[in-house]
């Protein structure tokens, strides 16, 4: 497996990552780290390391005594997941709305042009990937270090919890005009407007999330 990343850390982090988008690893499957090293061909320090990452990122539970597992989240959970997100972003966006270039604009447009498209095409990961795209471009323009940290350590979390379920939660038309009303009312420099959209938007799915378990 080639390194593509500048650490190994980073890139046993990728590799569960995508296992879990893949749905090779399930809620309450364990990673066993011997195991991990075997497949990726490298020494058990780095998988150590992901681990520790992973936790603090919300992607695995660590069970003392017992070892590293994959977390089963309840619904409340999920919501409150998905409320926090929505109250970081929604923050983040709203103070920094005024600082989008035009050419900004246009990518955040181009994203959810692209992602209708994959919707269209029923390619999960995609819709996620542009997706995570679209939010990530958003937020970039706040200066408020901090907050940015935290938004970053649920983003893979939430990344895994919408690959797996949206398809059951939005048509491709829904998917695309929900983030549309999120970009109009950054093109419009509404702030009040802004933090209520994105908080909504967050959690409308993490409340449809938490329904379906």
């Amino acid at each position: 497996m080639p390194i593509v990343k500048t650490t190994y850390k980073d890139q046993v982090v990728d590799y569960v990552y995508g296992l879990l988008l893949d749905g090779v690893l399930s809620p309450g499957d364990q990673l066993k780290e011997t195991l991990l090293a075997e497949q990726m061909g490298i020494s058990r320090a780095p998988i150590r390391e992901a681990m520790k990452e992973l936790i603090m990122n919300g992607l695995v539970d660590y069970r003392p005594q017992v070892g590293n597992f994959v977390p089963i989240l309840s619904p409340k959970q999920i919501v409150d997941s998905y409320t926090t997100r929505g109250v970081l972003e929604g923050y983040a966006v709203m103070e920094s709305c005024t600082k989008f270039s035009p050419e900004e604009i246009d990518r955040l447009d181009h994203f959810l042009d692209q992602m209708e498209i994959y919707a269209h095409k029923n390619n999960h990961k995609m819709v996620v990937e542009t997706g995570g795209e679209f939010h990530d471009l958003l937020i970039s323009k706040s200066d408020n270090i901090q907050l940015l940290e935290y938004t970053d350590r649920l983003s893979l979390k939430l990344h895994v919890l919408f690959f797996k379920n949206w398809s059951k939660l939005y048509s491709p038309i829904e998917i695309g005009q929900r983030h549309r009303t999120i970009l109009e009312s950054v093109k419009l420099q509404d702030r009040p407007l802004i933090e209520t959209v994105i908080r909504q938007h967050y959690a409308e799915t993490g409340a449809k999330i938490a329904a379906l378990q």
